[in-house]
């Protein structure tokens, strides 16, 4: 009975030898389905095994919708300055400059103007790593010579929106932003320019309450968060229960906010289609 021995030895790397696996080769939804990096870029970061959208930045939606990810990026050197002298826990341009270094990133949009499908078209997307995607006055003006680059070459403009809201270290000079990109928007429709505004998870506060909802058509994503304030802020300002699925993009649809909401897998063509509509 000699069929339990073992007859090899068993192994024999040195533990100081052995290799772990790299970070970052899998990705774990919030509902617990494990996928391969691969396989989620490859899937335009949605999971198949439940739909979930995860939260990518400008690097990632550039990839997507340009073709063969060939782009011209409009300022993109332009940096905040510090009109207010803001300190918290640190000084604002520390703060700043920490997160340009994690990020890789001048501030929280880029914008850039290329082909999508063989069409011109400019787009501007918002970066929620970059202090929360939130709107200072470097967001407002990249944004603003955006649309104006539209407006100039006739090319429609897309925003892609994800953020926390306006920038508390600029203060007025954030809120003076809705003002600008809002009047831009407006020399936008004059111009007979379209314009398609896509709100993607999170978008919230006064990017919510401008640009992010004039869009000549206001799409979504599927289960993005959607509002003014926060959940928790409606909660105990109301001192209610919120229904079930509040501020998500389901629910915005729902009660008349938006126009679709588009699967990122099928973004490209559905904005493709729709421009064409707009001819």
């Amino acid at each position: 009975m000699a069929w339990f021995k073992r007859q090899n030895k068993g192994i024999l790397t040195p533990t100081e030898n052995k290799k772990e696996a790299p970070d970052g080769l899998w990705y774990k939804t919030p509902s617990g389905k494990i996928i391969h990096m691969r396989e989620l870029k490859q899937n335009a970061y949605v999971s198949p095994d439940d739909e979930y959208h995860v939260r990518i930045g400008s690097k990632e939606y550039f990839e997507i919708l340009f073709d063969d990810n060939k782009f011209t990026e409009l300022d993109k050197d332009m940096v905040s300055g510090d009109p207010l002298e803001f300190v918290d826990s640190k000084p604002y341009p520390s703060r700043i400059k920490k997160t340009q270094e994690k990020t890789e990133l001048k501030d929280a949009v880029r914008s850039a103007h290329g082909k999508m499908n063989g069409l011109d078209i400019c787009i501007a997307c918002m970066d929620f790593g970059f202090i929360g995607g939130s709107m200072g006055s470097v967001v407002g003006e990249k944004i603003a010579r955006a649309i104006e680059y539209s407006i100039k070459k006739k090319v429609p403009f897309l925003m892609i929106s994800k953020s926390g809201g306006a920038r508390m270290m600029e203060a007025g000079f954030s809120l003076m932003q809705m003002a600008k990109t809002s009047a831009k928007l407006a020399q936008l429709s004059e111009a007979k320019v379209p314009y398609i505004s896509l709100l993607t998870d999170p978008t919230t506060g006064g990017v919510t309450a401008s640009y992010a909802m004039l869009g000549d058509f206001n799409i979504a994503e599927p289960g993005a968060l959607i509002g003014f304030a926060g959940p928790r802020v409606i909660r105990e300002t109301i001192g209610k229960d919120l229904p079930k699925g509040f501020q998500s993009s389901e629910f915005v649809l729902d009660h008349g906010f938006l126009d679709f909401i588009v699967d990122r897998r099928q973004l490209k063509t559905k904005l493709t289609t729709l421009l064409k509509m707009l001819k």
